[in-house]
């Protein structure tokens, strides 16, 4: 049987962040990666942006180059996917029935796109915008000739992906089920902003608009909406979210829901198993410790360094500061903190300018904002985030008042 001392599942972001921060804290055993796709780690964020928009090849996503790798004496199985964990034996089983012994396991393996329940969901043309290839697929339909895509779902992944395909020639439709776009993470003021800056670039977008089927043989050809209306596509593409691939852990006794649970130190509550990223399930010291999975290239990598630091004998509880970014059009969204909960929120700027900031307060105390072309906003504001301040909202509302002169002082 192989076996690895260290075996990462998932090549991720916060797989090869792990694979990296163990060798320089001074792990010198062996490390294998496994993972689903064909690929090395290669940067996510970028497929709904940059690549889809054809600005950067693949080769540039990269997060090392391959031969990296193989300099740092980490080995990769790729295009392999663990169907099960014996967590008594540490054995993984894998998707083509060989097991691989493992000393210690890191799960890293992010998570699946949500897909529609409704009828004609298994449908060609329906696509995720979740790795390489899903974004390969759509990127053929529209050399094709495609013009009518629709997009299911408000979230960052839809508003980028109409954003990159509202160009001329082709007929972009968004659909948000809820009354507005943006509306589980970010304010009203965020979400009209973004609502008028999409259907200003000639996005069809349809608020409270809910789909009933799709429609079509073999491949896509409409949507139907609950009243009835069948929407024309050539195309669609899903993005309501994702289901944390956890199952095997699951399977395996590790405590969890919808993530797998684990403590300041990224260990599951199975021996020598711990878990990273987006599969993971912790306290939050920013959301007032609320058990809750962050969905973010920030915290993958914080996660990563963490569990590589306590294999390596230096065990420091997780408290890295959230944050998250989103490029839409000429846009660009800077978010500090987490704005869960938050029972208040200031505008700072003027939206119709294009540059303006959104600050969210919880008991008068500034837990989150959102910066839109505003750097000097989000660097300063995350400190009084992370300070717990409490300023004056009319002074955070002055655009002439510095946010660093706002923090509380030692």
């Amino acid at each position: 049987m192989d076996k690895a001392d260290i075996v990462i599942v998932g090549a991720g972001h916060g797989g090869a962040q792990c694979a990296i921060a163990l060798r320089q804290n001074g792990f010198t055993g062996t490390i294998t990666v496994i993972g689903r796709e064909p690929e090395y780690p290669y940067e996510r964020p970028p497929l709904s942006k940059e690549y889809f928009a054809r600005e950067k090849t693949f080769e540039r996503l990269y997060i090392r180059p391959p031969a990296f790798w193989a300099e740092k004496d980490i080995t990769f199985m790729l295009g392999r996917e663990v169907v099960a964990v014996d967590a008594a034996a540490k054995v993984l089983t894998l998707d083509d029935g060989k097991d691989f012994a493992y000393g210690r396991l890191v799960w890293a393996t992010g998570g699946d796109p949500r897909r529609l329940s409704c009828a004609g969901a298994e449908l060609e043309g329906v696509h995720a915008v979740r790795t390489r290839a899903d974004c390969d697929r759509l990127m053929a339909q529209v050399d094709d000739g495609i013009r009518n895509i629709v997009v299911i779902g408000g979230g960052y992944i839809g508003l980028e992906a109409a954003a990159v395909l509202s160009k001329p020639g082709l007929r972009v439709t968004l659909l948000e089920a809820l009354p507005r776009v943006l509306a589980r993470v970010a304010g009203e003021e965020l979400s009209a902003f973004y609502q008028a800056e999409h259907r200003a670039h000639g996005v069809d977008l349809r608020l409270g608009a809910a789909v009933e089927s799709l429609k079509g043989k073999s491949h896509v050809t409409g949507v139907r909406l609950a009243g009835g209306e069948v929407i024309p596509a050539d195309a669609v593409i899903v993005g309501i979210g994702i289901v944390p691939a956890v199952g095997p852990l699951i399977a395996a006794g590790a405590r969890g829901g919808p993530g797998v649970e684990v403590d300041e130190y990224c260990r599951t509550s199975l021996p020598d198993i711990y878990a990273i990223g987006d599969c993971a399930s912790f306290a939050c010291a920013y959301a007032g410790d609320a058990e809750m999975r962050v969905e973010s290239v920030q915290n993958a990598n914080d996660m990563a360094t963490c569990a590589a630091k306590a294999i390596c004998g230096n065990a420091q509880p997780y408290k890295a500061f959230p944050w998250f970014w989103s490029n839409q059009y000429d846009l660009r969204l800077q978010t500090a903190g987490i704005s869960r909960d938050f029972d208040q929120t200031v505008l700072r700027g003027d939206p119709a300018k294009r540059a303006f900031s959104v600050v969210y307060l919880k008991d008068g105390r500034v837990i989150a904002l959102d910066c839109v072309n505003m750097v000097k906003d989000y660097v300063q504001g995350r400190k009084l985030v992370e300070a717990g301040a409490r300023p004056d909202p009319a002074s955070l509302a002055d655009v002439l008042q510095a946010l660093k002169d706002l923090a509380p002082t030692a």
